[in-house]
């Protein structure tokens, strides 16, 4: 690991994500999914797989192949969903890996088959109800595909779906959704496969909808202690697992009407501490927060102002003085100062699943629990 010299970090707390998956096993009855695509949500894939497994997650999902390959080199043998479909030529090295390929169209499977014929691998067999992103197109296509994946000599291990709106206040698209595939699992079966993990639930819909549930979730945000949306899971007692701090590397007293950073799109309308904490929108911190966005400086929420730089931004600390080397909490925390991540994204009009998964490479990751 490279020397960190910089007092920038996220700390990660592994033991807030043991206590989520064991939350969430409890709470839905039935198989986790966790799902660890994009490094884990930023929290990082290996060390977060680690702890879901030794908590009872049955499964992860990944994004891409590379994403499974990484686990696999960490010695991590929990059944690996690859929730994209293999880009073309990536089937053999996937399989070998003992990654398990999600199928939504004729091509794939085909693609598929090519590689893998009769050797009996379980696939699953995604189904479009209205995500229009990936998976078979019209849903009443779901049989056909299933009988092609067969014909190869191939098993229908999984057949699922995925749901658009299910941290939306208003259930009456997920619910079409839901009945759409309900018909499909139907359709499917009398056409003679027997998928044994049939699955449609992100984190929001296993949390509001107990008919998603079937028979996996797939829990991702909200294994990292983050809701859905704000308010979808509430009284859950999740824990967040990310905390990113930093430290005040410069002071200054500055005059009322002095502006500051980049534009002077900020100026002081009393005199006041200002606080140079050294983390900018190069390590994902959202420049379209400035001078929204709170902080805590020495334990006192405080407003980040002047545009955020790519290596710097600033603290108004008021009337309070702070010091080199002061701990400046930019996200998560303890208590009623505790930052948000939904407050965060808030500021910077985004979504805190952006906001934790910008978080980039040279912030270092330290582990704790």
């Amino acid at each position: 690991m490279t020397q960190a010299f910089r007092p920038t970090w996220v700390e990660v707390d592994l033991a807030a994500i043991r206590h989520n998956v064991g939350v969430l096993r409890e709470t839905t009855g039935t198989q986790l999914m966790v799902v660890v695509k994009a490094d884990g949500y930023g929290h990082g894939a290996v060390e977060i797989a680690r702890a879901a497994a030794e908590a009872g997650a049955a499964w992860f999902g990944v994004a891409l192949v590379e994403e499974g390959l990484q686990l696999r080199g960490a010695g991590l043998e929990t059944p690996i969903l690859v929730l994209s479909e293999l880009p073309p030529g990536a089937e053999a090295v996937a399989l070998a890996a003992r990654l398990t390929p999600a199928i939504g169209s004729e091509a794939a499977a085909d693609r598929l088959a090519a590689t893998a014929r009769g050797t009996g691998i379980g696939v699953h067999v995604k189904v479009d109800t209205g995500m229009h992103r990936q998976g078979v197109w019209p849903p009443v296509a779901a049989a056909a595909v299933c009988d092609r994946v067969a014909a190869a000599g191939l098993v229908v291990e999984g057949l699922w779906t995925h749901l658009a709106c299910a941290d939306e206040g208003d259930p009456v698209v997920t619910e079409q959704q839901l009945a759409t595939f309900r018909d499909v699992v139907t359709q499917v079966e009398a056409a003679g496969h027997r998928p044994g993990l049939v699955h449609a639930a992100n984190s929001a819909a296993a949390i509001t909808h107990t008919s998603s549930r079937l028979d996996l979730v797939r829990m991702g945000i909200a294994t990292y202690g983050i809701e859905p949306a704000p308010g979808i899971a509430a009284g859950l007692g999740l824990r967040p697992a990310m905390r990113w701090r930093s430290a005040v590397s410069a002071t200054r007293r500055l005059a009322a009407g002095e502006a500051v950073s980049y534009g002077h799109a900020y100026r002081l309308d009393r005199p006041s501490w200002i606080a140079t904490v050294p983390v900018g929108y190069a390590d994902g911190y959202p420049r379209a927060a400035s001078s929204r966005a709170e902080a805590v400086m020495a334990g006192v929420r405080c407003r980040v102002v002047g545009n955020v730089t790519m290596d710097q931004l600033l603290v108004d600390g008021g009337d309070n003085e702070p010091a080199v080397g002061d701990e400046v909490v930019l996200l998560g925390g303890d208590g009623v100062d505790a930052i948000d991540v939904w407050e965060l994204a808030g500021y910077a009009g985004s979504i805190a699943y952006e906001i934790v998964t910008r978080i980039g490479a040279r912030v270092p990751r330290r582990y704790v629990g």
